[in-house]
């Protein structure tokens, strides 16, 4: 009888001799124990031989031999195809060398092997996910939760791809169930304040952030996120801190670079921005979100090249970056290239048609490019998708307006309360009493606040007598110093105050108001502007003037004006370069020149020009009453878009403004060369797009001529 074959097995077999040693990184001497069994894995009986090579896979692992690895754990599966341990592995391997679809085969034969092993439906889930199958991968770690609906990993993972598919909710809840069982993962903290934040649950997001840093106090990424929060709370100081932390933690943590940019850019720290933006740039050099906000840094630092081309590289990289779109048509239209800007916020449009910050923009530049009925159009296609857009809205009351539309554009330059970070946004909180929306002003006590410049309140001065003869019993001005005199003197108002005087008062008037909100509750049309009530300097203060102006050679008077304040929005473009500007007016005969330039510019006529006597009384005026006393007694004001603009037609003489090409004020409408507001006394002239203002100097020159060609004499003997 012939006896069967038997293979001796050693008491401590070769792979678990090598298992140990694999235990403590002797890899090498490990598989030397390995090498017999699998240089003849024939001799080997089928209990011994799986084992040892599993234990191969896993030290060629260890050896950084991944080819070996995936060989041996491939013969043990040849060997023993139920060998879940072997897919398992071999899943693992796989998924890490993104050999995802035959990773994905594996965890599927593992489940196949042991359904009731939640792990395997959690590994097929992670690498479903990593093929972008969304889907399959929540329905595999549903799987996983079912089998085992305390696993927290796989209720943090759902929570992953929930969060993904901004199924915001299920994701929290999914980021909590995991948390209840494993509290002391700060990842899944980390993740539950992402999904708080975008649910605008931000204290509870902040406290998650907060939770995660408990669990691992250095978690840059927890740190960067709650440095978002607090930037988002304005605690600027504390978000700082934040970000600094996380790139302490880790210096090559680009986002945190980027936010720290942020928060110092937000504390008004442009140049420590600049540097945040450059360092996350300098690591990653295709990082648009850094280029755009370096072009908003370098903006602010009015270095507006420089921010023209980090908006362009951020589109470079990136060409469906709205906001660099419209940013970029920003610093274009500081650099007066409308086209260019209009085109940039066309882009922007065409990528995103309900952003109202770009429609709005377009429409001031086609306004620039005097497009007038597209600009309309841009302002009104932002208000008819955010009503409340009240930077829109005003623009657009100003365009109605000075297309002679008062009705509407009245209406809508109320929207001027509604925008932030300007004066008007305060003067409601300011003050404590009720603001006069047209009702009756039968025996009220009326408080005029004033919220614009001397010239807005000498332009809209004709409102106050029509106030009174509304039933007013008492009328205040709150206005600054140098309209007291002239305020006081105007039919209708009872007394004159400073702001500071009146502000503590203002509780005991029963309505505020603007005089720019007099034309919408007084029904004021083009056809129905009230004329105005002309404005007589007392005759003593006329006197006082009169021996000023008695030094002055024989000769017509004319007052000149040539810059307005340079805190106006658009001083730039409305005021002349300098005094020498004027020149050509000199060779007209017979012309005598006052100056009347108060403030800036005022230096300019200490020393006059070379055959030019002026007179300067600008800097020796106190207030307006002064400037309209000097006046009364010239022949003719010609000035910039200022104050004394106003003042001389409300004294009743003539007045020529030069007018600026960009950013026109409102009230001069369109092309007229005279003003409804002033129709007897005002003449216009206009700067075109291309012209410089020595040619508007130069028609003003030749208007000159031709009015007062008749020499003085003769014109006095008529």
């Amino acid at each position: 009888m012939t006896s069967a074959s038997t293979r001796a097995t050693p008491k401590t077999a070769p792979h678990q001799l090598a298992a140990s040693l694999c235990a403590t990184g002797k890899y090498a001497e490990a598989m030397a124990l390995l090498q017999p069994v699998l240089e003849a894995p024939e001799s080997v009986a089928e209990d011994l031989l799986v084992p040892t090579l599993n234990v191969a896979a896993v030290v060629a692992l260890g050896l950084n031999q991944l080819a070996d690895a995936e060989k041996y754990w491939r013969q043990s599966i040849a060997v023993k195809p139920d060998f879940a341990d072997a897919y398992n592995n071999l899943g693992i391997l796989l998924k890490g060398l993104n050999r995802l679809a035959e990773a994905e085969a594996m965890f599927r034969r593992v489940a196949a092997i042991r359904p009731e092993q939640a792990q395997a439906y959690n590994n097929l889930g992670a690498v479903l996910y990593s093929l972008n199958r969304p889907d399959d991968a929540e329905a595999a770690y549903r799987q996983a939760i079912g089998v085992r609906f305390d696993y927290a990993e796989a209720h943090y993972n759902l929570g992953i791809v929930l969060y993904d598919r901004r199924r915001l909710p299920e994701a929290e809840a999914a980021y909590r169930q995991s948390l209840a069982v494993r509290p002391d993962c700060a990842e899944a903290h980390n993740n539950l304040g992402n999904v708080l934040r975008e649910l605008g649950r931000l204290p509870e997001a902040e406290q998650a952030y907060r939770q995660a840093l408990t669990v691992r106090p250095q978690y840059a990424e927890a740190l960067n996120n709650l440095g978002s929060i607090l930037k988002i709370f304005k605690r600027l100081p504390e978000a700082e801190l934040a970000c600094r932390l996380a790139v302490t933690l880790r210096p090559n943590y680009t986002e945190a670079h980027n936010n720290l940019g942020i928060v110092l850019a937000d504390l008004q720290r442009f140049s420590e921005a600049e540097a945040c933006y450059r360092q996350a740039m300098a690591m990653r050099p295709d990082y648009a979100e850094a280029y755009y906000n370096l072009g908003i840094a370098l903006d602010k630092l009015e270095r507006v090249p420089e921010a023209e081309a980090a908006y362009r590289e951020a589109l470079r990289i990136n060409p469906e970056g709205v906001e660099a779109h419209n940013n970029l048509g920003g610093v274009l239209q500081a650099q007066e290239r409308w086209l260019e800007a209009a085109a940039a916020y066309r882009q922007a449009l065409a990528l995103r048609p309900e952003l109202v910050e770009s429609l709005y923009n377009l429409g001031t530049v086609l306004a620039q490019l005097h497009r007038l009925p597209e600009a309309e159009a841009a302002y009104r296609r932002a208000v008819a998708i955010r009503e409340d857009y009240a930077e829109a809205q005003f623009a657009l009351a100003t365009l109605l307006i000075s297309n002679g539309e008062f009705e509407e554009g009245w209406q809508r330059y109320e929207f001027r309360y509604r925008k932030d970070e300007v004066i008007y946004h305060r003067t409601p909180t300011l003050l404590p009493c009720p603001q006069w929306q047209g009702d009756s002003l039968e025996g009220k006590s009326l408080l005029v606040w004033q919220e614009d410049g001397l010239g807005d309140m000498l332009h809209f001065a004709r409102y106050l007598p029509l106030l009174k003869a509304q039933g007013a019993a008492h009328i205040t001005v709150a206005c600054l110093a140098p309209l007291h005199r002239l305020m006081a003197a105007i039919e209708g108002v009872d007394a004159v105050m400073d702001h500071h005087g009146a502000a503590p008062r203002a509780a005991g008037f029963d309505y505020w108001t603007s005089l720019l909100s007099a034309p919408l509750h007084l029904n004021t049309t083009l056809d129905t502007i009230p004329p105005v009530d002309p404005v007589r300097p007392a005759e003593s203060i006329v006197e006082q003037w009169r021996s000023r102006l008695a030094t002055l050679p024989a000769g017509r008077k004319i007052g000149l004006v040539w810059k307005g304040n340079p805190k106006h929005h658009n001083d730039a473009n409305r005021s002349l370069p300098s005094f020498a500007t004027l020149a050509p007016l000199w060779s007209v005969p017979d012309l005598q020149f006052v100056s009347l330039q108060k403030g800036a510019g005022e230096d300019e006529v200490q020393s006059p020009p070379a055959g030019q006597p002026v007179l300067h009384l600008g800097s020796q005026t106190a207030d307006m009453v002064d400037t309209a006393a000097i006046i009364a007694q010239l022949d003719l004001v010609i000035c910039v878009d200022t104050s004394v603009a106003h003042l001389a037609a409300t004294v009743g003489k003539p007045c020529w403004v030069m007018l600026p090409n960009q950013g026109l004020d409102w009230r001069w409408m369109h092309t007229r060369t005279d003003s409804p507001w002033y129709p007897q006394t005002m003449r216009l002239f206009r700067r075109a797009p291309d012209e410089s203002w020595a040619s508007v100097v130069e028609r003003v020159r030749a208007a000159c001529v031709a009015e007062f060609a008749q020499p003085l004499a003769l014109a006095s003997e008529a």
